[in-house]
């Protein structure tokens, strides 16, 4: 947490100074290109002042931005205030256009009804140089920390003051036709001024729309382009995910909001969906970075379910626990058995009521069965206290001589004797061979159960635990 705390402070640090640095050099072209523009009466530099005014504008509005926008969420704010990053570069976009109209506008004027004598010079060559070599630090600047922090407004203010630089190019082109044409008698390059104006205002209008696109999309919460789709690929080739029913993502300054549904296997344990929920939100944590992502498990069944996979269904939805199910086909109908799980505590009727209504959920979604019949086994709510252990060396080898007439039992140990509420508990662990099927192990358990408690009536309940023969010898 602390190592994450750090990042963020030096992610807001970084931000915040590029951000600064931008508004220093905006005051400064600004300026200069206000006094050369007036000096030298050129629209195309005082279109530039005009834009570079606006520049100085978006800069402060950015800088506001990601000072704001990184603010952790709030009562108010439930999802950050990252939209105020993409508000700023909206606003931006707004001033660009406004911009653009002044610039055309006067541009017409000049070209069409009346004529504004400029007077070219080395300074007004310079002054736009400068603003080329500053835009272009800036730029760069600027594009580099938006990248590695995914902040769209940044990322609209290096694209802006990229567009600068051609745009500055295109006034000393104009300035270099004006002077061209005094110097050659070519009168109509006097034109060149208010023409490259009209080129200003044709790169604004390419920089505004794609602002606009940009930051309408994010205020609108449009997902990005091609995210949607990896995002499905990813969750889609996480173990236990069946299928992706919903994917919805919005971003929010330079962070990503997910809302994922994903289909899993209705008989998934709590534990088991649970994983599955952090292996799909790592999965989109490593494609979206340090993402918000919400996702909802939606149960399923799973292809052609089994009559005993409905039934653990039925048991899960009515937050029942089931064991020792058996299904049995006679005379053309199926007849089920299954052990339910209660709180010893419940009261008869309580728990019956609960055992009615899981039958009549089995029916519903289970109709092959005719018949239902389950067992009530009380679930234990308290810790036993064993009152004594009791060894019984004759009894041990009665019960090994048993376990000698099972030849799939290797052998028997670890016998342990309890008293528990004044009745006798057996517990043992069986030896087997590896490959015999947990049927079989089942089988060999339930007999010797019933020939341990032939052979010691007062034996209250035997537990046995089964261990493969390899497994046994480490």
């Amino acid at each position: 947490m602390a190592g994450t705390a750090i990042q963020f402070d030096n992610m807001r640090a970084e931000k915040q100074r590029v951000a600064r640095n931008s508004v220093l050099v905006a005051i400064c072209i600004t300026t200069l290109k206000f006094v050369i523009g007036a000096f030298t009466g050129s629209l195309g530099i005082l279109s530039e002042a005009l834009h570079s005014s606006l520049d100085l504008v978006a800069a402060l509005m950015t800088m506001y931005s990601v000072r704001v926008s990184d603010l952790p969420a709030d009562s108010d704010h439930q999802y950050g205030h990252g939209k105020i990053e993409n508000l700023s570069a909206f606003v931006e976009t707004s001033l660009l256009l406004i911009t653009c109209v002044w610039i055309v506008y006067e541009a017409v004027q000049r070209l069409f009804f009346h004529t504004v004598e400029i007077e070219p010079s080395i300074w007004a060559v310079l002054v736009m140089s400068t603003s080329i070599v500053m835009d272009y630090w800036r730029s760069r600047a600027l594009q580099k920390v938006a990248q590695k922090y995914s902040s769209q407004a940044l990322q609209a203010d290096a694209l802006h003051f990229a567009t600068d630089i051609w745009s500055s190019a295109v006034v000393i082109a104009g300035l270099a036709f004006v002077w061209a044409g005094r110097e050659y008698h070519l009168p109509w390059l006097a034109k060149a001024d208010p023409i490259s104006a009209l080129g200003v205002a044709c790169i604004v209008v390419w920089v505004s729309w794609r602002l606009a696109r940009e930051t309408l999309d994010a205020l609108l919460d449009a997902a990005p382009k091609g995210i949607r789709n990896r995002m499905i690929a990813q969750v889609r080739n996480v173990p236990g995910v069946l299928d992706v029913d919903r994917v919805r993502i919005r971003k929010a300054g330079s962070r990503y909001f997910g809302d994922v549904a994903v289909a899993m296997g209705r008989n998934l344990t709590f534990q088991a969906s649970d994983r599955v929920v952090n292996d799909v939100t790592q999965r989109i944590h490593g494609l979206l970075g340090d993402s918000d992502v919400l996702v909802t498990a939606v149960p399923r069944a799973e292809g052609a379910e089994s009559t005993f996979d409905r039934i653990r269904a039925a048991a899960l939805r009515n937050n029942l626990t089931v064991h020792d199910i058996s299904v049995q086909e006679m005379d053309g109908r199926i007849h089920a058995e299954l052990h339910v799980e209660l709180d010893e505590n419940m009261l008869l009727i309580a728990a019956h009521d609960r055992v009615t209504a899981l039958e009549a959920d089995i029916r519903a979604h289970a109709p092959e069965i005719d018949s239902i019949l389950t067992h009530i086994e009380s679930e234990p709510a308290t810790i036993e206290m064993t009152d004594a252990i009791v060894y019984d060396e004759a009894l041990e080898k009665r019960l090994q001589r048993i376990v000698a007439t099972f030849p799939d039992v290797v052998d028997i140990h670890e016998i342990i004797l309890k008293r528990v509420r004044q009745h006798k508990f057996l517990s043992c662990h069986l030896t087997l061979p590896d490959n015999l099927p947990l049927s079989r192990v089942h089988d060999i358990q339930t007999e010797l159960e019933i020939q341990f408690k032939r052979e010691a009536p007062d034996l209250f309940r035997v537990l046995m635990h089964p261990e493969p023969q390899t497994d046994n010898r480490r």
